[in-house]
């Protein structure tokens, strides 16, 4: 049987610090390849194999999959929603290409399996808000969700043309405590915990009533690692998964907080970001993927803050 090689690229970011770490607990540090453009993470870097990469240039990637004999690639590397509108060329680029290296490496037979993150920002202002199904209207109408739907759309064909076998889930907000928020509409979830602690207050730059899908990352590493153990028969969607587990506005999550840290007040100053807020579903049906696969969450607001705050005060100490 053929031993499990990973390659993160992007390992440094929010979610591939923590996706990083619970790679190196199923299949050993020495079989989990960290990489990133810089070494921005020192625990990711000394934790474990580590290596410089820049996920546009081909080669690089090419040369790592043989140097180390990857099997799988999960690549995490991307410009999100706020800072992607900010320079949307190199988005683009960045979100696109590094997606085509990969699915060429694997159409190459150099690469077994494939990890590839999508976004609840592939859905647009036509949308159906409520309980957004899997298969519907989506007109994205940000940058990042226009690199993601494409990018949905080229798994599926790599798939269907080439028999890549490559794999994704719509991700929703993502809410951890042992990564600083990394430029995303939904980071206020993540930016308000830390704000409660240290200022008591928290001003936000979505409206107090706007509702969107929310994880705790926990959650979130557990469906990546989850997808990608399942069995190729059992997926029937091939280009990317709906995926849930609670929906909140940020006058729900102050309200969560408050039952904690009773002294705490939330204000609201939206800014360019709710315009992308206003866009994206508020809730997501997630059925396909726990039926396909088995997905469930274990977090939900109440649960989540708890651990939001208990994490981020031994960190304060």
């Amino acid at each position: 049987m053929t031993r499990t090689k990973v390659l993160i690229i992007g390992a440094c970011g929010q979610i591939g610090t923590e996706l990083t770490h619970s790679l190196r607990e199923v299949y050993g540090t020495e079989n989990v390849i960290a990489s990133d453009i810089r070494k921005l993470n020192i625990d990711v870097v000394n934790s474990g194999p580590f290596e410089v990469i820049n996920a546009l240039d081909f080669n690089q990637i090419e040369h790592l999959v043989e140097v180390h004999e990857i099997t799988d690639v999960y690549l995490m590397a991307a410009l999100l929603s706020g800072t992607a509108e900010k320079n949307p060329a190199f988005a683009w680029d960045l979100n696109m290409n590094s997606l085509f290296h990969v699915l060429n490496l694997a159409k190459a037979g150099k690469i077994k399996k494939i990890f590839w993150p999508s976004s609840i920002a592939v859905f647009g202002p036509t949308t159906p808000k409520e309980n957004t199904q899997q298969y519907t209207i989506m007109e994205p109408s940000t940058v990042y969700g226009i690199s993601k739907q494409a990018g949905e759309r080229w798994c599926e064909y790599y798939h269907n043309i080439f028999g890549v076998d490559v794999r994704s889930i719509r991700y929703p907000g993502l809410i951890s405590w042992s990564s600083a928020p990394g430029g995303g509409t939904t980071d206020y979830a993540v930016d308000i915990f830390h704000k409660a602690l240290s200022d008591k207050t928290y001003e936000s730059f979505i409206s107090s009533e706007t509702k969107m899908p929310m994880m705790y990352m926990d959650d979130a590493i557990a469906a990546t690692i989850k997808i990608m153990q399942a069995a190729p028969e059992d997926l029937k969607i091939h280009s990317s998964y709906n995926l849930a587990a609670m929906s909140f506005a940020p006058k729900d999550i102050a309200a969560a907080i408050q039952k904690h840290i009773p002294e705490f007040t939330i204000t609201y100053k939206p800014d360019f970001r709710q315009k992308i807020a206003d866009s994206w579903p508020s809730s997501i049906d997630d059925s396909n993927a726990r039926a396909d696969w088995g997905w469930k969450h274990d977090f939900d607001l109440e649960t989540m803050t708890k651990v939001m705050l208990d994490n981020l005060k031994k960190l304060q100490k």
